[in-house]
């Protein structure tokens, strides 16, 4: 029997087109708080068990598999802490789970193309420091390295209707305008400018496609949030903070506005 895991994240700090015609390209936001845990016992076929989550159909699996060069057999059973359709990583983070926990010991990058060949789109959660590339989530490749960020403490929780990541879907906001002050922002170590770039980002999207919305303002107001930050395609919805400035008050605030399954954690910071 072996065991892995992955860890997911929680919505992106960016995400858009690079440029009206461009890739669809992200700065995602990681958190250690979710993650998707690999059970594999030997049996000679492949079985799935996702813990009353549809994780990942054994097709996908078989085909991820065998792209990596794994045995694709064994009885599968993969746990969640993460809602599908959240946009937390569930997918991507069960790929990865399941790759480390039949051995896989190659690189990020193959397991990135591995889960691209599988599911036409990925989140970067195969490396070390994911929020530190601009990733083509559609390509599975990263468009550039980006700056190491000061930390966060992030309040988030889930709002409205799950919604899977779909391959095809590019209907997203023009963010190539972000880019470069994000970068600033990161060598700065300046919070404040990153989370009003996070909730521009943010804004953009929910005025595109819609979406839960949450009264951020008052909230952020009432709680001395730095900012906000969302799941471009899902239903994680997150408060920026500095490190140790959550009120106390702040999850009851996020619960009224409609969040279920309130986290904190912290993310980011400076190796």
């Amino acid at each position: 029997m072996s065991f892995a895991r992955a860890t997911g994240h929680f919505g992106e700090f960016l995400q858009g087109r690079l440029g009206p015609d461009g890739p669809v390209v992200l700065v995602t936001l990681p958190c250690p708080a979710v993650r998707v845990e690999a059970q594999v016992s030997p049996t000679p076929g492949l079985a799935i068990h996702g813990g009353g989550q549809r994780l990942l159909a054994p097709d996908h699996a078989r085909r991820f598999l065998t792209r990596l060069g794994l045995p694709a057999r064994g009885r599968v059973t993969l746990r969640a802490t993460m809602p599908v359709g959240g946009g937390a990583g569930a997918s991507t983070a069960a790929l990865v789970a399941l790759a480390r926990a039949m051995g896989h010991d190659g690189s990020a990058a193959d397991l990135a193309a591995a889960a691209i060949a599988t599911e036409g789109a990925s989140d970067p959660l195969m490396f070390a420091a994911p929020e530190r590339l601009l990733w083509a989530s559609r390509e599975g490749r990263a468009v550039m390295a980006m700056p190491p960020l000061p930390a966060f403490d992030v309040l988030g929780g889930f709002a409205g209707p799950p919604e899977r990541t779909r391959a095809a879907d590019s209907r997203f906001p023009d963010i190539s305008d972000l880019i470069a002050s994000w970068k600033a922002a990161a060598r700065a170590g300046d919070r404040a400018a990153l989370a009003r770039l996070a909730a521009t980002s943010a804004d953009r999207t929910l005025a595109l496609r819609g979406g839960a919305t949450l009264p951020f303002d008052k909230i952020e107001t009432a709680t001395g949030a730095l900012g906000h930050a969302i799941a471009h395609t899902g239903s994680a919805r997150a408060l920026l903070f500095a490190p140790g400035t959550v009120p106390r008050h702040a999850a009851a605030l996020m619960r009224e506005a409609g969040c279920r399954r309130v986290i904190e954690f912290r993310t980011g910071g400076r190796p």
